[in-house]
């Protein structure tokens, strides 16, 4: 009986060990030193992530790292693309555990448990994008995608995060995230937190969009009410 337990437990536990299961987003309450409530965001979406730690009740903005990662076992190894807090990171490799079920990951040796908010769906542009193109003034203006200053934008199925940032000096120009929606050629974000502007935090935007040849374009208003037409390209 006891042999087919721990059978049992392996097998579940090799079937939720798998790159697969981490693409999505994941969330973890809990509080500052000064006893303010924070929230943290994780996204992961093939071969790419980012997290982000904000004030759960007003958007300021706290923290925000991400790059590659892949899995190998239960350990995770991410390499830094950015890193607000320690720009000395970009660059590095770091190494975890993870314990992980349908609904909780963990990091192993520490406190960190995140419950998940969603798998990837059911969002049309789960995946990390980077900027390739705008037009402006009726120009086409693209974008080398390869070159160390990169604007990325990861979503889940339900969660996204910008994040501007140049691999090459390790400078990070800013991030915004929250959640978005797709629906009938609209997409539209919901502002959680901005780190140029707290005060965005709750505004909504929506853009016409379409997916051509692994292109994302799309037209809006930006936050500052500006106009854009741009066009992402997936990594």
């Amino acid at each position: 009986m006891k042999k087919t337990l721990l059978l049992l437990i392996f097998t579940q536990l090799s079937i939720s060990i798998n790159a697969q299961s981490f693409v999505g987003a994941w969330e973890r309450y809990h509080n500052s030193e000064k006893g303010e409530e924070l929230k943290s965001i994780v996204i992961f979406s093939d071969g790419y992530q980012a997290i982000s730690t904000y004030n759960a009740k007003t958007g300021k903005f706290i923290y925000s790292n991400g790059g590659t990662w892949k899995l190998i076992g239960n350990s995770i190894t991410e390499k830094v693309e950015f890193d607000t807090d320690n720009p000395e990171r970009v660059g590095s490799e770091v190494t975890f555990k993870v314990e992980i079920t349908d609904s909780s990951m963990r990091i192993v040796g520490s406190e960190m448990e995140f419950q998940r908010v969603d798998n990837g769906k059911p969002g049309e542009l789960n995946g990390a994008w980077l900027m390739s193109g705008r037009i402006r003034d009726g120009e086409k203006q693209l974008r080398d995608t390869d070159r160390p200053r990169k604007t990325m934008k990861i979503l889940s199925g339900t969660r996204f995060q910008w994040i501007a940032y140049n691999t090459e000096t390790k400078k990070f120009m800013g991030t915004g995230g929250g959640t978005y929606t797709t629906t009938d050629g609209k997409y539209s974000e919901n502002i959680e937190f901005f780190s140029k502007d707290g005060s965005k935090a709750g505004l909504s935007l929506e853009f016409n969009y379409e997916l051509i040849n692994n292109e994302w374009r799309h037209k809006g208003l930006s936050s500052k009410g500006d106009t854009i037409n741009e066009t992402w390209t997936l990594r």
